[in-house]
This record gives structure tokens, C-alpha cells and sequence, in this order.
């Protein structure tokens, strides 16, 4: 029998309680909670297909199933730019791609008006992470509706090489539900026993943000939440 070469990781022992890790566990929770319900309607929705004969019911579970497919693509498109690596880009991401993500998801939710504010035609993926991560917090805080006001701006600094790019989401509407876990992790002083899949978006926006010498603030207010980042551009 041959002999079966085996990896070496003595040097990096892996340890369950690694702080990336948990994280990135987190993160993949996260995704497949808000996956589950759209799939879900999938499957279901092949179920009574197949047992149905009326034709008109059939047409409207066709309907349905075609709305779930619709919301579970959108989903998967948003979370690739927003937990992945964005396979497919270079350094740099169109913000109609990230415009694009954002508005389906809003499209999906229907009680939600974006409005928008870039400059330019791309930017750095750090800064369209931050972008999209601070949009799924303005949904989540808006669960009666409202308007979601995203802008972002990549700016010339005097010894910042590539400058640097501001970002400011408002979420404003009635009765906010803003965790206040949420605005710890976004403010680093989240307790470790507190990261959770909810809180783990804003955890990783405060890590990428302290790596890359930036930024990230968080305002709650009666009438509404504001967000805002400054990343520096020229590191990634």
C-alpha cells in the first residue's frame, strides 16, 4: 500500500476557540439563516407541484416558486460581496454591482426606499464590503419600513497613497430596532461571549477597519441611524 502523505500543521495548531474562527463560523451562520427561509420556500413549493392538479393553483405555486429562486439568487449575490472575497473582481468593484445587490434585497423586503449617493465607478472591496455590511444593518433596523440613504465617496488625501473613501448609511423610519450588541461591535467593545451571527457583520467591519487603520462610528437617534466609515483606499 502506498503511503499516504499527510499535512503538517504542528507549526499552526487550529484551536476551536480562534478568534477568526469563531467568526467566520459566525458569518457562514449568519448566510444560512437568511438562506434558509427562501430555500425552504423552494423545496415546499416542489412538493405541493408535484401532488397538484389543478392547473390554476399550479400556475400560482410556479409563481411562487419562481419569486423564491428570484430572492434566494439575490441573496447569494449580496452575501458574496459583503462576507466573500468577491471572486470575479480585481482591487477595485463597480458600485453598480454593489447598488445592484442592495436594491434587490430591498426590492424583496418591499416596505424599504434606497437612495443613493456614490461618486465614481468603483471602489476598493474593503470599502464595498463596509457598504453592503452597513446597508444589511440599516434593513434590519428598519422592520417597519422606511428609507435607507447610502452614499460613499473615494477622496485624494495629501500622503495617503490612493487616498482614502467615506461612507455614511442613514436608516431612518419608525421605531428603529438597532441592537445595542450591534453598535458594540461596531464600536470594538463588543464582549467576546456577545459575537453571535447577529452581531458578526459588525464585528467584521470593526476588524477590517482597525486593520486597515480606518474608521467606524455608529449614531442612534429617535428618527433614525447613521453609519459611517472612512477606509483607507490604498490598502487592502
Amino acid at each position: 500500500m502506498d503511503r499516504v502523505n499527510f499535512v503538517n500543521f504542528s507549526r499552526a495548531p487550529i484551536q476551536m476557540n480562534d478568534p477568526a474562527l469563531d467568526l467566520a463560523a459566525l458569518l457562514c451562520s449568519r448566510l444560512c439563516h437568511d438562506m434558509l427561509s427562501p430555500v425552504g420556500a423552494l423545496s415546499n413549493g416542489l412538493e405541493l407541484l408535484a401532488d397538484e392538479k389543478d392547473a390554476d393553483m399550479r400556475g400560482r405555486i410556479v409563481d411562487l416558486l419562481e419569486q423564491s429562486a428570484k430572492t434566494s439568487a439575490d441573496k447569494l449575490r449580496f452575501f458574496r460581496l459583503a462576507f466573500g472575497a468577491a471572486g470575479g473582481f480585481g482591487d477595485m468593484v463597480p458600485v453598480g454591482e454593489a447598488r445592484d445587490v442592495v436594491d434587490a434585497l430591498v426590492g424583496n423586503n418591499g416596505r424599504i426606499e434606497a437612495r443613493w449617493a456614490l461618486d465614481g465607478a468603483a471602489l476598493p472591496k474593503p470599502a464595498i464590503k463596509t457598504l453592503l455590511n452597513f446597508a444589511l444593518i440599516g434593513i434590519e433596523a428598519l422592520v417597519r419600513g422606511g428609507t435607507l440613504d447610502l452614499g460613499a465617496e473615494l477622496r485624494k488625501v495629501e500622503g495617503a497613497e490612493g487616498g482614502e473613501v467615506e461612507i455614511v448609511v442613514r436608516a431612518s423610519g419608525p421605531r428603529l430596532a438597532f441592537d445595542p450588541l450591534v453598535g458594540k461591535a461596531l464600536q470594538g467593545t463588543l464582549a467576546p461571549a456577545d459575537l453571535s451571527s447577529k452581531t458578526a457583520p459588525a464585528a467584521m467591519l470593526r476588524q477590517l477597519a482597525d486593520r486597515l487603520g480606518g474608521e467606524v462610528q455608529s449614531i442612534l437617534t429617535e428618527e433614525a441611524l447613521v453609519m459611517g466609515a472612512v477606509i483607507p483606499a490604498g490598502r487592502g
